[in-house]
């Protein structure tokens, strides 16, 4: 039986009479199995004759990237024919669990990769200038994060990752326990190292489970903490309506859950207060994805400096394509990685079982294993992210 958020699929029937069709609630008639088809449209839009501007054509991809509870804090501004500045949004970061902005700036790294794939893929170099008005110091600011040229180039080479950029995903869904990850497919993760960002990778049985339990355990007080779970509970976007109102935050939709929500089963008041069963029901529900990892793989840095955490982003967001390329489950789990207070004891466990040495910065750290292909995940459309558009 499958249960959503700690009700089952009968429970929610039975509340919205049976039929599965549609309610007939305060909003009127409310049909049960609609799709925010316009807040998912930009991963279509990729399929479109590309712009003449190039810089539009490699951004319509870099919105794509992956970022931190999918804030997607890019502003761009296009500066003379070939020129564009990258800034951040700085309400769209994440305070309490990002207090110093660090998750972010690697949110950036995967933009601005993923622009550079799709300029490569039209004989187009592009240039990064990263902070070119300077480093912030502990939080990002309103100077530039990069400046970007973009120059055609016939001896560019095309990467072939770009053809994955449609298909690249989080997997938040529970992974297949009787299927191992490959040794040349971990390898295959580990060539993508940076001389900035390395890459390692485990599949070792001991410590894939403990692996499985600390960051269970980070999960877990990211979740009772009030307010770093008060931050993502802020940010859900429940139902079809918000969700193509504010294509961004954590989308809570489907048949049932909307169903939930409209029986006043499910809301972001319940989902913030401990015993209620949204709140159980977050737990339940990540339980089985946290505890079917199969294999991990993280990023780890020498330093921890503003172009490191670029870096990382640029070598996590080509990671993840190489999943989509073999087919493999990629999902990022860093709650144990996060700055906030009572995360320490978490961020010394963890960085301790992955063999990090004292001045080395674990960035990243994300559970592998196979499934079924997850969803995309809702984006603003590239004019809402040019400034002056």
């Amino acid at each position: 039986m499958e249960v959503i958020m700690g009700l089952s699929r009968r429970t929610v029937i039975r509340a919205i009479g049976g039929t599965g069709l549609a309610l007939v609630g305060a909003g009127g008639l409310f049909a049960v199995t609609r799709t925010p088809e316009r807040a998912l449209a930009p991963w279509a839009a990729i399929e479109d004759t590309p712009p003449a501007d190039i810089r539009l054509d490699a951004f319509r991809h870099a919105i794509l990237a992956p970022n931190p509870h999918n804030r997607q804090p890019w502003l761009i501004k296009l500066v003379s024919a070939d020129e564009a500045l990258i800034f951040c949004d700085l309400e769209r970061r994440l305070p309490e669990t990002d207090p110093f902005d660090r998750q972010i700036l690697i949110g950036f790294g995967c933009f601005l990769e993923l622009a550079r794939i799709a300029a490569a893929e039209r004989g187009f170099k592009m240039d990064i200038s990263a902070f070119p008005d300077g480093l912030p110091a502990e939080r990002l600011d309103r100077r530039p994060i990069a400046k970007l040229r973009f120059v055609a180039n016939p001896t560019t080479t095309a990467d072939p990752l770009f053809r994955y950029i449609p298909v690249r995903r989080s997997s938040k869904q529970p992974f297949d326990t009787t299927r191992p990850v490959e040794d040349r497919t971990l390898a295959s993760l580990v060539s993508l190292s940076s001389t900035t960002a390395r890459i390692a990778t485990t599949a070792d049985a001991a410590l894939v489970e403990t692996l499985r339990t600390l960051t269970w355990d980070a999960w877990m007080i990211e979740l009772t903490t009030a307010r770093t779970w008060q931050e993502t509970v802020d940010l859900m976007r429940i139902g079809r309506s918000e969700i193509e109102a504010n294509p961004d935050g954590v989308s809570i939709g489907g048949p049932f859950l909307e169903a939930m929500a409209l029986t006043g089963q499910f809301s972001r008041e319940q989902s913030a207060r401990p015993g209620t069963a949204a709140h159980n029901g977050s737990i339940s529900r990540y339980r089985p994805i946290m505890a079917t990892g199969m294999a991990y793989a993280w990023i780890m840095t020498e330093g921890n400096a503003r172009t490191d955490q670029l870096a990382v982003g640029q070598t996590f967001v080509r990671m993840n394509l190489e999943a989509a390329r073999k087919g493999l489950g990629f999902h990022p789990i860093s709650q144990a990685l996060q700055e906030f207070k009572e995360m320490e004891p978490a961020y010394r466990k963890i960085t301790g079982a992955l063999g990090a040495q004292p001045g080395q910065r674990v960035q990243m750290l994300a559970r592998l294993g196979y499934g079924s292909l997850a969803a995309r995940t809702p984006r603003w459309p590239l004019r809402s992210k040019i400034m002056g558009a």
